[in-house]
């Protein structure tokens, strides 16, 4: 009796086994699905935490790059401000053709005369303000003149083919000063070099008259070299004020 009491328990218990074995099996099954499809979608997972990491730095400005930007931003409002553009005026008796390109420290005119091609280029201007001017200078400083602004000039008269002039000059408020002249041949290689004859202070005071006068009958004067130091002026003050702006670009960028 009490042996086929405890052969019934036995039997109970393994049935319990098996089913809790087929149990185990279909929930391992079942997991093993889910996993599944949770890997193949990710967004079917919203209890389990994602986190994603960028290469990427993010850029910021030092402390200094800002305030340099804020005092070219300052200078850039005093250059707008300052600026007049009354050398952009060209007078109507102006001879010459202006090339202007943004950016260059220079100028180039251009002008035919009775067959002959004439360029002048033009240099920013050597600017005397008087500052910083000693008032206990001696006899003798103050013999030599004081430094007045000055406008270099380089001009070329060429005609068709073959050698042509070129005048090293400066101009002043009132006269025309030619430090060198040359003639020039383009038709010589880099390699040779060409005698350029004596110094101009050099040559009869009446050789130096008559160029002066060959140079002023061209437009080259002071009426013209008045204009074009004004001019010159205007222009520094626009190519600093798109300089201020190329500075404050880079800054930023």
């Amino acid at each position: 009796m009490a042996f086929n009491s405890i052969l019934r328990k036995s039997g109970s218990f393994a049935r319990a086994l098996a089913v809790t074995g087929q149990l185990t099996k279909t929930h391992h099954s079942y997991n093993t699905v889910l996993f599944s499809a949770i890997n193949q979608h990710p967004n079917l997972n919203p209890l389990v935490p994602r986190f994603q990491f960028s290469s990427v730095a993010v850029k910021t400005k030092p402390t200094s790059d800002k305030n340099l930007i804020r005092v070219i931003e300052s200078e850039i409002q005093c250059a707008e401000e300052d600026g007049d553009h009354t050398g952009d005026v060209v007078p109507s008796n102006f001879p010459f053709k202006i090339q202007d390109n943004p950016g260059q420290q220079s100028i180039t005119l251009e002008r035919t005369y009775q067959g002959e091609e004439i360029k002048v280029e033009v240099h920013m201007p050597d600017l005397v303000t008087g500052e910083g001017r000693d008032d206990d200078r001696d006899d003798d400083q103050e013999s030599q003149g004081a430094p007045q602004s000055n406008l270099p000039l380089s001009v070329s008269v060429s005609k068709k083919g073959g050698p042509f002039l070129e005048f090293n000059c400066v101009a002043y408020a009132d006269e025309i000063v030619i430090d060198s002249l040359s003639v020039k041949n383009p038709e010589l290689s880099e390699d040779q070099i060409a005698y350029e004859g004596p110094d101009f202070q050099e040559l009869d005071e009446n050789l130096q008259k008559s160029f002066h006068k060959y140079l002023e009958i061209r437009g080259i004067k002071p009426s013209a070299t008045n204009f074009l130091h004004e001019y010159m002026i205007d222009k520094d003050s626009r190519e600093y004020l798109g300089w201020l702006n190329k500075l404050k670009k880079f800054i930023e960028a």
